[in-house]
């Protein structure tokens, strides 16, 4: 048997505040993989990997540099990258009882 790791990708627009306090929620949800944040033109500004064991220590200096881009003028395109929950998938074993 092995694990299978999926991923879904969710994507919302946000300003300012919203933008910092949503990223804010999404470190500490334990289920989140990876956020990006875009600019208006699609654009790539900031990756940030989230790992399950970040700390507040670790998550200050990422939502600090996020309120930073928060405060530039425009609307930021928020991507999250969710971890799935895993399932099972048995293997191709023809003599595996079923």
């Amino acid at each position: 048997m092995t694990i299978e790791q999926e991923t879904r990708r969710t994507g919302m627009r946000l300003r300012g505040q919203a933008l910092v306090d949503k990223v804010k929620e999404l470190v500490h949800e334990g289920n989140v993989r990876r956020i990006i944040i875009k600019n208006d033109t699609g654009h790539t500004v900031i990756e940030i990997p989230v790992t399950a064991g970040v700390v507040v220590a670790v998550a200050a200096p990422i939502v600090t540099a996020v309120g930073a881009i928060a405060a530039l003028a425009g609307e930021w395109h928020i991507e999250i990258e969710h971890r799935a929950e895993p399932e099972p998938v048995a293997d191709d074993d023809p003599d595996a009882p079923e």
